[in-house]
C-alpha cells in the first residue's frame, strides 16, 4: 500500500473499514464498533504514514463512518495542531 498525503476522505473510511467487515462478515452501517475502529486507525496510519496521537473527545467522535472521516480529515489533513 502506498503512502498518501491527501486528507482522507468518508469514501477513504469506508473502503479501509471494507477490508475488515469483509474478514468477519459483517454488514455495512454507519455505525463502528470499537475492534472496527482499531482496524480503521491501524489502516490510516499505515496508509497515510502518520502516528495519530487521538484523546478522548476524538475518540467520542468517531463511533460513525461520518465522524471517523470528520477526526481523520483532522489529524491527517493537518487542520488541527498536534
Amino acid at each position: 500500500m502506498s503512502e498518501t498525503t491527501a486528507a482522507p476522505t468518508r469514501q477513504d473510511v469506508v473502503e479501509m473499514i471494507s477490508g475488515y467487515r469483509a474478514q468477519v462478515s459483517k454488514a455495512d452501517t454507519e455505525d463502528l464498533d470499537s475492534l472496527e475502529l482499531a482496524w480503521l486507525l491501524h489502516q490510516a496510519e499505515q496508509r497515510y504514514g502518520v502516528e495519530l496521537d487521538l484523546d478522548d473527545a476524538d475518540l467520542s467522535r468517531m463511533y460513525t463512518v461520518a465522524g471517523a472521516a470528520e477526526v481523520l480529515a483532522d489529524l491527517v489533513g493537518g487542520r488541527r495542531d498536534g
